[in-house]
C-alpha cells in the first residue's frame, strides 16, 4: 500500500503549511507551558517568602509585646496587662498556624510545635501564685521562644534562597531546551519549506515550459505534467492542445509545399516565355513590347523568390533543412546574388557600394545565398529612386560579417521587435506591383540560427534600414570535420 500525498494544488499549499507550522506551534506550545510552570514556581516561592518574612517579623513583635506584659502582669497584677497579652497570644497562635501552612522542613515544623508548647507553659505559669519562680520561667521561655523564632527565620530565609535558585537553574534549562529546539527546528523547517517549494514549483515550470514550447512554435516535445490532479489535467489540456497545433503546422506546411510545387510550373512556363520574348526568338519587339515583357520577366523572377521562400520557411518548419558545408569563394557568390538586382538597381538609379572579402569560406552556399537575397531583395524594395545601397561581406576573426544598409523609409519602431516573425508585414509601404509574403527574415533568422550566429537590426541608424548577420566560420570547419571523418 502506497501513501499518495494531496491531489489537488491547493490541498497540498494547505499540506505544506501544515507541515511546516505545526512544529513550530508545538514548540510555542511548550515553551508557553514552561514559562507557565516557571512563572507560577516563581510566584509560588515570592508568596511564601513575603508570608514568611511578614509573620516571622510579627512573631518577633508579639513575642516581645507578650514577655512585657506578661512580666507586668506578674508583678503589679494588673488586669489590663493580661487582656493585652491574651489578645498577642492569639495573634501569635494565628502567625503560627500560618506558618504551618506554607511549605516548610522538619525542622521549621518542630520549632513551630516547640513555640506553640512554649506559649502553653507560659499560660500555666501565669497562672501559678509563685510569681518569683513563675518570672524566672517566664524570662527563660520566652528566651527559647526567641531561639525558636530566630531559628524559624533563619531557615526559612534559606529554603526561599534555595527556591528561587532551583527556579532559576529551571530557568535556565528551559532556556538551553528551546534554543537546542529552536536550532533543530530551523533547519527542519527550511528543509521541509525546500521539499514543498519543490512539490508546487516543479509542475508549475513545467507548465511553464510547456507554454513556451507552444508559444514558441515547439510542438515535438511531448507535454507529460506530475503533481496534483487539478495540474495534471492542466497538462492534459496542454498536451490537447500542443497535439491540434501540431496537427494545424503540419498541415499548414503540407499546403505551403503542395501550392509552392503547383505554382512553379506555371511560373517555370511564365519566366521561359518572357525571356524568349526578351531574347527575340519569336520575332523583334517594339520598345513598348519590350518594356512589358521586361515587366514580366522581373516579376516573374519576384514570384519564383516567393516561393523559394515559402518552400524553404516549409522546409524549417517540418525540420528538413540541414547544413551542407562546402568550401567556395565568397565574392562571386555575392556579387552573383546581387546582379540578379542589375536592371531593377538601373531602373531606380540606385547607388551600389559594395565591400566583400576575397575569401573561400567554409560554409553552406545555398543558405547563405538565401540570407544575401533576403536582404538584398528588401533594400532594393524599399530604397527610393537615387537612393543608395550599401553591402559588405567581411570575414575576421573566423567570424563571417554581412552588412546590407539601405536609405529606405527603415523601419517603425513599433515593428522592429516582430520583423523575424514569418508573415509579419510592417507598416510601410511597400514596392512594386507583387507584394511579399513577409517571410523573407523569417528565412534569414532560420539560417541564421543554423549557424548559431546572430542577425540584428541596427535601430540607431540614421536614416533607412540597416541589418547585420553575424555567422561564426569555425563552426562551419568543425562540420566539415565532422562530415569527412563520418
Amino acid at each position: 500500500m502506497t501513501l499518495r500525498g494531496p491531489r489537488t494544488l491547493l490541498g497540498l499549499i494547505l499540506s505544506s503549511l501544515a507541515f511546516v507550522t505545526l512544529p513550530l506551534l508545538v514548540a510555542i506550545g511548550y515553551a508557553a507551558f514552561r514559562l507557565g510552570q516557571l512563572t507560577t514556581d516563581s510566584t509560588g516561592v515570592l508568596t511564601s517568602s513575603a508570608i514568611s518574612t511578614i509573620q516571622n517579623q510579627r512573631l518577633d513583635n508579639l513575642l516581645i509585646n507578650m514577655e512585657r506584659n506578661s512580666r507586668q502582669y506578674l508583678l503589679l497584677g494588673a488586669a489590663r496587662s493580661l487582656e493585652i497579652y491574651r489578645e498577642d497570644e492569639a495573634e501569635l497562635r494565628s502567625s503560627l498556624i500560618e506558618l504551618s501552612s506554607l511549605p516548610q522542613s522538619t525542622d521549621v515544623h518542630d520549632k513551630l510545635q516547640f513555640l506553640a508548647s512554649s506559649v502553653d507553659a507560659v499560660d500555666s505559669v501565669l497562672a501559678s501564685e509563685t510569681a518569683d519562680a513563675a518570672e524566672e520561667e517566664l524570662i527563660e521561655a520566652f528566651r527559647a521562644m526567641d531561639v525558636a523564632a530566630e531559628s524559624i527565620d533563619s531557615v526559612m530565609r534559606e529554603a526561599t534562597n534555595e527556591q528561587l535558585a532551583a527556579v532559576q537553574a529551571e530557568s535556565a534549562r528551559t532556556q538551553r531546551l528551546l534554543g537546542w529546539l529552536a536550532a533543530a527546528l530551523l533547519p527542519s523547517s527550511l528543509l521541509l519549506i525546500v521539499y514543498f517549494l519543490f512539490l508546487i514549483v516543479r509542475p508549475i515550470k513545467n507548465i511553464d515550459r510547456a507554454i513556451r514550447d507552444i508559444g514558441d512554435g515547439e510542438y515535438s516535445r511531448p507535454i507529460e505534467i506530475r503533481g496534483p490532479n487539478d495540474i495534471e489535467a492542466l497538462g492534459q489540456q496542454l498536451e490537447w492542445l500542443r497535439k491540434k497545433l501540431e496537427e494545424s503546422s503540419n498541415e499548414k506546411n503540407k499546403f505551403l509545399r503542395h501550392m509552392s510545387h503547383e505554382l512553379k510550373t506555371p511560373l517555370a512556363n511564365i519566366r521561359e516565355g518572357s525571356e524568349l520574348l526578351m531574347d527575340g526568338s519569336v520575332g523583334s519587339l517594339a520598345h513598348d513590347q519590350e518594356e512589358v515583357a521586361d515587366i514580366l520577366r522581373l516579376n516573374s523572377i519576384k514570384l519564383q523568390r516567393l516561393i523559394e521562400n515559402l518552400l524553404t520557411y516549409s522546409a524549417w518548419q517540418s525540420k528538413a533543412a540541414i547544413l551542407e558545408i562546402a568550401p567556395f569563394e565568397l565574392k562571386p557568390l555575392v556579387f552573383g546574388v546581387i546582379s540578379q538586382y542589375r536592371l531593377a538597381i538601373t531602373k531606380s538609379r540606385i547607388k551600389l557600394r559594395l565591400k566583400v572579402s576575397p575569401v573561400t569560406v567554409l560554409a553552406d552556399a545555398h543558405k547563405l545565398r538565401l540570407i544575401i537575397d533576403n536582404l538584398m531583395s528588401n533594400a532594393v524594395k524599399f530604397t527610393p529612386a537615387n537612393g543608395e545601397i550599401s553591402v559588405t561581406a567581411l570575414v575576421e576573426h573566423d567570424t563571417l560579417t554581412i552588412t546590407v544598409r539601405d536609405s529606405g523609409p527603415g523601419i517603425a519602431t513599433e515593428d522592429q521587435e516582430r520583423i523575424f516573425d514569418a508573415f509579419f508585414q510592417g507598416k510601410r509601404l511597400q514596392g512594386g506591383p507583387v507584394g511579399g509574403t513577409g517571410i523573407g527574415l523569417s528565412i534569414v533568422n532560420e539560417c541564421v540560427q543554423a549557424y548559431q550566429g546572430e542577425v540584428k537590426l541596427d535601430a540607431n541608424s540614421a536614416s533607412g534600414a540597416s541589418f547585420q548577420v553575424r555567422l561564426p566560420i569555425n563552426q562551419a570547419k568543425s562540420q566539415l570535420a565532422r562530415a569527412a571523418n563520418e
